[in-house]
């Protein structure tokens, strides 16, 4: 299996919403999975272990350059929505410009705007919502 199509396959599992991919090609399975805190992708070869550090070293540097992580950058209440009982700013899946409104973190009682630092499409999303975050918390993805 070549490399653009497990580039293929992770970007997919990057857009859906399944957590775990396993594809074989000849003597090739390719396995890809995402974890909570970030896409991870695993190949496992059958036959040939060289190949499969090489496969799994330039799946994570595509994941890693086709990914930006947006953190928390200062520890207070996450809200994912502009006012109470109001929709988030955005969901999974959803396109954003750089600059958009992702989130606001009230700390002592000011209000963080945390914008998008790139355009791109929402892959990873907190569940925290009107809870506490620490900083260096990841709150979303944009791939």
């Amino acid at each position: 299996m070549d490399l653009s199509k497990i580039k293929t396959l992770i970007d997919f599992v990057g857009r859906s919403n399944i957590t775990e991919l396993t594809v074989t090609e000849k003597d090739v399975t390719v396995r890809i999975f995402r974890t909570s805190l970030a896409e991870a992708a695993v190949a496992e070869p059958s036959q040939n272990p060289d190949a499969a550090a090489r496969l799994v070293s330039d799946a994570h540097s595509s994941v890693e350059k086709t990914s930006h992580a947006v953190k928390a950058p200062v520890f207070g209440v996450l809200h994912r929505g502009p006012a109470p009982g109001e929709p988030p700013f955005v969901a999974i899946g959803d396109a954003v410009e750089e600059g958009q409104t992702l989130f606001i973190i009230e700390a002592m009682k000011v209000f963080n705007t945390i914008a998008a630092p790139r355009s791109g499409r929402i892959a990873h999303l907190t569940e925290v919502d009107n809870g506490e975050v620490e900083t260096g918390d990841l709150l979303a993805e944009i791939a």
